[in-house]
């Protein structure tokens, strides 16, 4: 932080920052950077934020900034879809005029907006591409499955690829949730108790298992893997922790440690050694050019899902998505993928 600079904290920085710019902005122009830096601001104060929240802009800097970006990218509030590429290039560009607002005030240094690169987006680019593919989702399980069975990790990584579901949705699992008998999760929207559903009670749906995946439900909950504490609203989170049920960052990291191909005795696919490797250290695990967050598994789990066969519909219902968005952000299937997915209900003769 700058001797130079004057202490602003981040909503104080929204505030005046939307209060400058009212009059020369359009409502919606307005409403729209409100929402983006909205989201900014909640990060920053949020234990998301990596290195902690951050309550002075003054100390804000370029690696928070792409951190941010990483997380919008990667992963995203749970009522928000991860930025595609475009989509980026709004949030980054709506960063750089916040910031060159605050420069007025002292609240950054004046060059730090034009230190920020805006993201070019080529053809192509409005879709993230990056999923888990099927043959590494099974690789990991079946380790999991052999070495870690039944520990919290193995079920949450089981239900983020059987079921499909954003990471707010296994947050907001309780034991009460799980049907032993019908072999059914159910998805409920709990605002008022810190877990609320993407799509609100639009979102709230029952998920069927397999008895396999039942099974290891089962077992985790009657065995001695899963903590018998209560979240601060009185509920029994049906994954937990030592300290209750875990957080958004908690599940984040649990998918980058085991996407990451060394976990489970795979070579690195870019040739790094394990034992020298940055992104093996707990707080580096996004650096890891080949693992995977909680959206591309998600990505990933619907596309196997229609290239198994199952409907579109359901496919929809299941996962809580439309069949619009679907097919544009999550079935990342290739052209002839999808073709042979068609060919079975093709007559032979017309």
């Amino acid at each position: 932080m700058s001797d130079d600079l004057d202490p602003m904290t981040p909503e104080a920085a929204l505030d005046y920052y939307v209060d400058t710019r009212r009059y020369n902005l359009a409502d919606e122009t307005l409403k729209s950077h409100k929402y983006r830096l909205g989201s900014f601001v909640r990060w920053l104060v949020s234990e998301d934020h990596g290195g902690g929240p951050i309550m002075n802009m003054n100390d804000v800097d370029l690696r928070d900034v792409h951190a941010y970006r990483v997380f919008k990218r990667e992963e995203n509030w749970p009522d928000m879809e991860p930025c595609n590429a475009v989509s980026m290039q709004g949030q980054v560009s709506t960063l750089r005029v916040f910031f060159d607002h605050l420069a007025d005030v002292k609240a950054v240094s004046p060059d730090f907006s034009d230190r920020i690169r805006l993201p070019q987006v080529r053809d192509g680019e409005g879709v993230d591409t990056r999923l888990l593919e099927a043959e590494r989702a099974h690789a990991i399980l079946d380790y999991l499955r052999e070495w870690e069975y039944a520990t919290p990790q193995h079920v949450a990584m089981l239900l983020f690829w059987r079921t499909s579901c954003r990471l707010g949705g296994l947050r907001s699992l309780d034991v009460e949730d799980f049907d032993r008998d019908d072999g059914a999760l159910q998805f409920r929207h709990r605002p008022q108790q810190g877990t609320p559903l993407k799509n609100g009670t639009n979102g709230e749906r029952d998920v069927s298992l397999i008895p396999r995946v039942v099974g290891v439900i089962e077992d985790y909950i009657d065995g001695p893997r899963r903590r018998e504490v209560q979240d601060d609203y009185g509920r029994n989170p049906l994954i937990t922790t030592a300290r209750g049920r875990p957080a958004t960052t908690t599940y984040r990291d649990w998918v980058y440690f085991w996407t990451q191909p060394c976990r489970i005795g795979e070579e690195c696919p870019e040739g790094r050694d394990p034992n020298e490797c940055e992104a093996t250290a707990h707080d580096t695990l996004s650096k890891c050019p080949v693992n995977r967050s909680p959206h591309p598994v998600r990505a990933g789990s619907i596309t196997a899902h229609r290239d198994a066969g199952t409907p579109r519909e359901v496919v929809s219902d299941r996962g809580d998505v439309s069949e619009k968005i679907l097919e544009a952000h999550y079935d990342q299937a290739s052209k002839r993928q999808r073709m042979r997915r068609r060919r079975e209900f093709i007559p032979d003769e017309l």
